[in-house]
């Protein structure tokens, strides 16, 4: 495949994804544009996501953080409008360098880690936006806290840390319908006084509207079939 050939692919499908973000949002009564849609590139090299950066996408997911770092302080000398979300597990070894990558974490689930993120942030000042993974699925090899213990989380990432908590973050079950792991997370968003849920991927992100994404995290329907993992 050439280079054009690749370019032109990324950016049809980044379109494709949009214009089903717009649907979804029409047939839901919401503005397109209260949803961000971040375009999850772990896996895939610089120059797979080279097009989509030139096809105008700006926010972008990763899973970890040795990849990123690999790879998007390159991108982002040459894009510094970008903003890059961290979305899979983080190790309290890893804070440092994830506050300084990131602009904004989806997955602070445990009091060891919103304790570490609050003493990086400070040293750095650098006092980014974070969600809570909430673990709606109960199921014990996936990260996130679990629902019956949200609200004190929530309330000890804010006063005990003084994170900036701006929402929920969740991954459904694989074999579960997501439509109620997306009520769940909405309704302990809404009596936390949350505006922002980070939810939805490539096979879900328009039931994730319907129920109130702010933040829907696609891969596969921009970039296509995953490859090796870069970096380590």
């Amino acid at each position: 495949m050439t280079e054009d050939t690749s370019m032109q692919d990324a950016a049809r499908r980044l379109a494709e994804v949009k214009e089903r973000i717009a649907a979804a949002c029409a047939e839901a009564g919401r503005d397109p544009a209260d949803v961000t849609l971040i375009a999850v590139s772990k896996t895939f090299p610089g120059e797979a996501i080279l097009p989509v950066l030139e096809a105008g996408q700006r926010h972008f997911g990763e899973n970890r953080v040795q990849e990123a770092r690999d790879k998007w302080p390159a991108l982002k000398d040459r894009f510094d409008d970008v903003t890059l979300h961290l979305i899979g597990p983080l190790q309290t070894n890893k804070v440092k360098y994830a506050v300084r990558l990131f602009d904004v974490i989806h997955t602070v689930d445990r009091p060891k880690l919103a304790e570490a993120l609050a003493r990086e942030m400070e040293k750095r000042d650098r006092r980014l936006p974070v969600f809570v993974q909430v673990n709606t699925g109960k199921e014990p090899q996936k990260a996130g806290v679990m629902p019956e213990e949200a609200d004190t989380f929530i309330r000890d990432c804010r006063e005990v840390y003084q994170l900036n908590v701006v929402g929920l973050m969740c991954i459904p079950p694989v074999h579960e319908e997501p439509a109620l792991h997306f009520a769940l997370l909405e309704k302990i968003a809404r009596r936390n006084g949350l505006q922002q849920l980070s939810m939805g991927m490539s096979n879900d992100f328009e039931t994730a509207i319907r129920f109130g994404a702010t933040h829907v995290r696609v891969g596969s329907a921009i970039f296509g079939p995953r490859g090796t993992p870069v970096g380590g």
